[in-house]
């Protein structure tokens, strides 16, 4: 038995973090995909719209609004534990720079606002009576300020700190790792969604593509640095992981 098996015996790789994504925006599709069945069609309100549709909605269709933060809910705990695997597997490969931390703190981040935002909506559909329309409207945007900006914000951090170690030590695809960054920029812009309206167009886009970006991250990423791959690089040989951690 060879040294490195023993060492990887030692040390489990943990669960396969490209299955932890994949799980993630599978449940994140069924949270937009299942409400409207139970809804007439109808998906679930953006704030953005009238206090008397986004109140009717909750009044009108409680089991759509509460399984959709049950869904919701649900794609948190996957993506929290992703971030953890992805953090503890570069902390193997040798790098020590900011980057795993950012992606760390970004991907608890993301999972904690996603989480509290499905359980508001889980909450809105709660057959309460006498709620005030302009209370319901207003916990929507507090669900649309955590699950949406809040979420995709972190999810952006997330994506970064795993796009700059990938494109300088060649863990993914050269093309990968860039269109990691740039989602993690479109994530970090779509900030501005609280100010301007319109760049809201930017939060589905980051959140699907950005769990899509992480499914296949997930699958390609090395176990250790004995898997790193040799890739060539403007100054030549990439460096090493250990190099990277110095």
């Amino acid at each position: 038995m060879t040294e490195t098996t023993t060492s990887r015996r030692r040390r489990p790789d943990g669960p396969n973090a490209g299955v932890l994504a994949v799980v993630s925006l599978a449940l994140t599709i069924a949270s937009v995909l299942v409400p409207p069945l139970l809804a007439s069609g109808t998906s679930f309100p953006s704030p953005l719209g009238s206090t008397a549709a986004v109140s009717g909605y909750f009044v009108q269709h409680p089991a759509a609004a509460s399984v959709a933060g049950f869904l919701v809910f649900a794609a948190s705990v996957p993506l929290g534990i992703y971030a953890a695997t992805v953090y503890a597997r570069m902390q193997r490969l040798g790098i020590r720079v900011p980057g795993p931390t950012i992606a760390l703190v970004g991907g608890i981040a993301a999972s904690i606002l996603l989480s509290i935002s499905g359980l508001l909506a889980w909450a809105l559909g709660q057959p309460v009576a006498g709620r005030p329309p302009a209370l319901l409207h207003t916990l929507d945007y507090v669900v649309y300020a955590l699950g949406g900006v809040g979420f995709v914000g972190g999810l952006g951090l997330l994506i970064a700190g795993i796009a700059v170690p990938a494109l300088i030590l060649g863990l993914a695809p050269r093309w990968l790792a860039w269109a990691g960054l740039i989602l993690a920029g479109l994530s970090e812009l779509s900030f501005f969604a609280l100010l301007i309206p319109q760049l809201a167009l930017l939060l589905p886009v980051c959140r699907f593509l950005g769990l899509a970006w992480l499914s296949v991250v997930g699958f390609l990423l090395p176990r250790d640095r004995h898997d790193v791959p040799r890739r060539g690089t403007r100054a030549g040989t990439a460096p090493s992981a250990s190099e990277v951690g110095r």
